[in-house]
């Protein structure tokens, strides 16, 4: 069977920034619908006609993957606001923020922790790959086709490369 959209690819991959520096190494396979939501459209499009054991190599600009890196999306907020065993690197989902964060702090962002003072915290709504083209070595571990419920859904449940800018 050879990868087509609405199929369910198995990929492992390692992920590096254009220095070379591995940012995301993955062994086991991992379950992706293909014509849905869970891939980037040029991770998609590299993908298609090619069948299990496949090695793909991609190079992706910024713009292809996780969008460039946006100032607006960066919020400084009252340390007050959040809870005392706040820690960078904690997420929060925009919808769930503390009463009084900033209204015009998009409520569809997931927003990182990125550095806490002792009266303020930084928040930042940016995917953590915003900004950097990577290269990616994807290994195509296995294909069938995707259910109905998988199709209808148009996703997995796996948002690692599902993020569109």
């Amino acid at each position: 069977m050879n990868i087509s959209q609405h199929c369910v690819v198995a990929l492992t991959w390692t992920l590096k920034d254009t220095l070379g520096e591995v940012l995301d190494e993955l062994d086991e396979p991992v379950e992706f619908l293909v014509g849905g939501h869970d891939l980037l459209e040029k991770i998609e499009e590299a993908l298609q006609g090619h069948e299990v054991g496949a090695k793909v190599d991609l190079h992706l600009e910024p713009e292809d993957a996780f969008g460039d890196y946006d100032e607006q999306k960066v919020f400084l907020e009252d340390r007050a606001r959040f809870p005392k065993d706040l820690e960078e690197g904690m997420t929060f989902e925009g919808h769930a923020l503390p009463a009084g964060c900033n209204p015009d702090a998009p409520l569809n962002l997931i927003y990182t922790v990125t550095e806490i003072y002792p009266e303020h915290v930084v928040l930042d709504g940016n995917h953590p790959l915003a900004g950097i083209a990577l290269r990616i070595h994807l290994h195509v571990a296995g294909i069938r086709e995707a259910t109905e419920e998988e199709q209808a859904q148009a996703s997995l449940g796996v948002g690692f490369f599902g993020v569109r800018s």
